[in-house]
């Protein structure tokens, strides 16, 4: 089982964690601790340094790439959701530059609302400017990956050699991926990471969990491989719930600030080593990054370009 932990993200802002890492060499330590917790792969977003926007910044992502590199092997996944407003190029362009392994590849267009976290959180100040008005503005705002754009960011993966991991939101976004298979720009077996939890979304909750799998199943028979992630206090019971389906996981302060009820995560690290506990009762074998390097037919650190 692939345990992959998301570090950063661009949903959370620094006013919500003071242990959201924001700059390259945080969001690289936290990499790496993942990775020494069980981690095979970390999925990477990069921040303005000095602000924690989201960004799409190729010097920030060389930096955080290479920092990690240096130190482990473990399998990098860029992001190319980017951040919400992010033109298609810009969200796309960490692929060509740096030819990852395996890079995310959003299936379709959601309403991304993120605009009762302001209400929720009751903040009474908060740290940037930019943090709520983000999050207000998603009451008015689509996450856009249409057919032509699906196609665009398959045929650029498939020309640099990196896999696509299939975020599917909802259940249509399986349908999407099924016709990019008959058409060729994506082969299979497919690796589809459902992703539970979002408004606009697919509610987290068992009986969605089970109904995506059956609906992979009757797209793509044996010919793919899935994975699961939740949003906020989700994270853990649905991930648990998944190995316990024989699915991998996601886990990491992207999707969730917390490792437990009440218990605010200092790293990803601390989800990481949670969700790996949980695996070993269940008699579940965490993959080595090598091991999920085999499970998902990827090409190997050497042809990266970083």
């Amino acid at each position: 089982m692939i345990i992959t932990a998301a570090i950063t993200g661009s949903i959370h802002t620094p006013t919500m964690s003071p242990y959201l890492p924001i700059t390259p060499k945080q969001i690289a330590e936290d990499a790496i601790r993942a990775y020494e917790a069980g981690a095979a792969m970390v999925h990477i977003h990069v921040r303005n340094p000095e602000t924690g926007t989201p960004v799409s910044d190729m010097d920030l992502f060389r930096e955080v790439l290479t920092l990690i590199k240096s130190r482990c092997n473990v399998i990098i996944n860029t992001t190319t959701g980017g951040g919400l407003g992010m033109t298609p190029e810009e969200r796309l362009k960490v692929v060509p530059t740096f030819k990852p392994e395996i890079a995310s590849f959003n299936a379709g267009s959601i309403n991304f609302g993120l605009f009762d976290i302001p209400e929720r959180m009751k903040m009474p100040e908060w740290k940037y400017p930019w943090e709520k008005a983000m999050l207000e503005m998603t009451k008015d705002y689509i996450f856009p990956n249409t057919f032509k754009s699906l196609e665009y960011f398959a045929r650029t993966f498939a020309q640099n050699g990196t896999k696509a991991e299939a975020e599917i939101y909802d259940t249509a976004m399986i349908n999407n991926v099924a016709y990019l298979v008959a058409k060729g720009y994506l082969k299979k077996p497919v690796y589809l990471q459902f992703v539970l939890g979002i408004m606009g979304a697919m509610p987290a909750n068992v009986q969605n969990v089970v109904f995506l799998y059956e609906t992979a199943r009757r797209s793509f028979g044996d010919d793919f491989i899935w994975s699961l992630c939740a949003a906020g206090r989700d994270q853990l019971p649905m991930c648990t719930t998944a190995l316990a389906m024989g699915s991998n996981v996601r886990v990491g302060m992207e999707d969730s600030l917390f490792a437990g009820k009440g218990i605010m995560a200092k790293s990803s690290a601390d989800q990481v080593e949670k969700i790996a506990r949980i695996a070993r009762e269940l008699s579940v074998d965490v993959a080595t990054p090598d091991e999920a390097r085999q499970i998902l037919s990827l090409k190997g650190l050497d042809k990266v370009a970083y």
